[in-house]
């Protein structure tokens, strides 16, 4: 039982951002980005009449200052309406705010691409332009990027429509795996009624009790087989929008729009997944060797997280806190004291209850320069890595606040460098003051989060190829999803895991295949977690100065694709060695986990 001093898992405060959806200054904003998406639309209708270059320059610099405005309070205003519906999920004032939103910010849509055509029409010019005028100069990234988007898109009046339609159809199904995700429950004591949500049987997956995982896992399939009709909608909806839209942009295939979105070349995708695959067989070693140290003749899915050691340390809130700042500080002072700032200013939600969405993350608030983080409070040291892991992304966006807007904008390859870095910090700084059995269980819950991001990511990623493949012929019913999950899930853990092992339902829990114009968002986790990985060996090498190169990096992830930017880091990422190279530190750490375990199991 808690002691009466110990300080409870927080709630965020969201005033400095509004007071909510009555405060003055939110109905304020609202109508301020409804006139500034009016004015943007006059002002880019004004781009055929434009007769040289002479008015094509001021036409372009106010454009682009419109944009940057826009870009401000919109996030603001989506991040500020996400971040109450994600903790209420359950809240109908929340929802319709979201709505509203979404309806006013419409316009924008056609905007972008009256835009995008307009230095299409002006290619030459704006080319020009963005290498001579030092005012336009800053922005030849963004140019360049609409520029290359210009030639996947509809007519503006078909853009429009499009948009219009994904708020009451692909966006409105997202919301709906949220609601019942968040809400679906089940009885988990007879004798008293107790009742567990979908969200808190997951969290029991870290229990150290077989027994406890085993009850909760067979609960979570029975929570999740009572809700797999509406949700199997859910993804078919929005897989099958994200299909036509892509079809109808010219996307060969869906793939091929996720790695322009994550501004990754082919080459270096395919030599992330080779890596990766290259990978299983070691995986599989250390699978069956963790099912060896507990045991057990082989491991189930609800194995993959249980915890080994005999003295694995239990958390407080307070031991959250405390073990991230201080970590946080021993890579860099600015790190260390943004991560205060932001306990201290109440930025993260970690207490878990029912309404409130699963997982974890985090979201910019850029009108007022702040962040804020979602988490599961659940006492292990998961929690620390995954608070260690969103202030990552949230020190990404502090680094950002000063910048443009328009580079305060980065592909999700990007996106997940800084929070791996992050957690990464904290993982090596807690391993080396652990005493032998706490090494243990600490070596293994880093190997437990590889093999999540270099197996499981790897499984979802084929899931949803798959799904691809069949969803553009015809939708598919819960109990073929269901086997496109274990059939991608055998591919990838193959014997690691024993006979019936696995989780059918993985593609009902994971908020990830619920976005909308954002499809596999799987493999960037993968690229996060080796890039960074690889910028830690930099920094054990270079010592304390590297704080200011790896501020650098980041302040330069708006402005750059993934090979230049990871070029620029002195990293050739379409070589396939590259990868191997991050892979291989994970594979020493499962030679020396099976050695640990063959000494303990003589």
């Amino acid at each position: 039982m808690a002691s009466v001093n110990e300080k409870k898992p927080p709630r965020w405060s969201l005033d400095s951002v509004y007071r909510g959806f009555d405060d003055p200054a939110y109905l304020s904003a609202k109508t301020g980005l409804g006139r500034l998406a009016s004015d943007y639309l006059s002002h880019l209708d004004q781009a055929p009449s434009i007769k040289d270059s002479a008015g094509f320059a001021p036409w372009l610099k106010t454009a682009l200052a419109l944009e940057e405005e826009i870009a401000t309070l919109s996030r603001t205003l989506g991040s500020y309406c996400g971040a109450v519906y994600t903790t209420n999920t359950g809240d109908a004032r929340a929802m319709a705010e979201v709505n509203s939103v979404e309806e006013i910010a419409l316009p924008l849509a056609k905007a972008s691409v009256l835009f995008s055509n307009a230095l299409a029409a002006r290619e030459r010019e704006t080319r020009a332009l963005a290498a001579s005028d030092p005012e336009i100069s800053k922005f030849s990234f963004r140019l360049e990027d609409a520029l290359f988007w210009q030639k996947k898109q509809l007519s503006p009046s078909e853009e429009d429509l499009a948009a219009d339609l994904a708020r009451s159809g692909a966006d409105a199904w997202g919301r709906l795996q949220e609601q019942l995700t968040s809400t679906a429950s089940c009885v988990w004591d007879e004798a008293t009624g107790e009742r567990k949500t979908l969200v808190e049987l997951r969290s029991l997956a870290y229990d150290a009790d077989r027994g406890v995982r085993e009850k909760a896992f067979n609960k979570e399939i029975e929570c999740c087989r009572s809700i797999e009709l509406p949700v199997a909608a859910c993804i078919n909806g929005i897989k099958g929008a994200n299909h036509t839209m892509n079809t109808r942009r010219g996307w060969p295939m869906d793939l091929d729009k996720a790695a322009a979105q994550g501004r990754l070349s082919e080459k270096a995708l395919n030599a992330l997944i080779g890596a990766m695959e290259e990978s299983l067989p070691q995986w599989r070693r250390y699978l069956k060797a963790k099912a060896r140290l507990m045991g057990l003749s082989d491991l189930k899915f609800y194995d993959l997280f249980a915890p080994v050691g005999s003295d694995f340390p239990v958390y407080t809130w307070e031991e959250v806190e405390r073990t991230v700042i201080d970590n946080f500080d021993s890579f860099s002072k600015r790190l260390g004291d943004f991560a205060r700032k932001a306990f201290a200013e109440r930025w993260i939600d970690a207490e878990p209850r029912a309404g409130k969405v699963g997982g974890a993350y985090c979201t910019d608030m850029p009108a007022v320069k702040e962040t804020r983080v979602l988490c599961n409070f659940d006492g292990s040291f998961n929690t620390v890595s995954t608070v260690a892991h969103e202030l990552g992304h949230a020190f990404h966006s502090d680094v950002l606040k000063d910048e443009s807007p328009l580079h305060q904008d980065y592909p999700m390859t990007l996106a997940e460098t800084a929070s791996i870095f992050a957690e990464t910090i904290v993982f090596h700084s807690v391993l080396g003051k652990a005493t032998d059995d706490q090494r243990l269980g600490l070596l293994e819950t880093h190997l437990q989060d590889g093999c999540q991001i270099l197996v499981d990511i790897l499984s979802r990623f084929y899931f949803e190829r798959s799904v691809f493949e069949t969803r553009s012929k015809a939708e598919l019913p819960a109990a073929e999803l269901c086997e496109k999950m274990l059939a991608a899930q055998r591919a990838t853990y193959g014997d690691g895991l024993g006979g019936d092992g696995y989780h059918p339902y993985m593609w009902l829990v994971k908020p990830h295949y619920y976005n909308y114009g954002l499809d596999f968002y799987n493999f960037p986790y993968a690229f996060g977690q080796l890039f960074g990985m690889a910028l830690y060996a930099r920094y054990q090498a270079e010592g304390p100065g590297f704080a200011r190169s790896y501020e650098a990096l980041l302040l330069e992830t708006g402005r750059m694709d993934a090979v230049a930017l990871t070029a620029k880091a002195g990293f050739d990422i379409e070589d396939p060695d590259f990868w191997r190279g991050g892979v291989a530190l994970f594979m020493d750490e499962i030679d020396g986990f099976v050695k640990i375990v063959e000494e303990k199991t003589k």
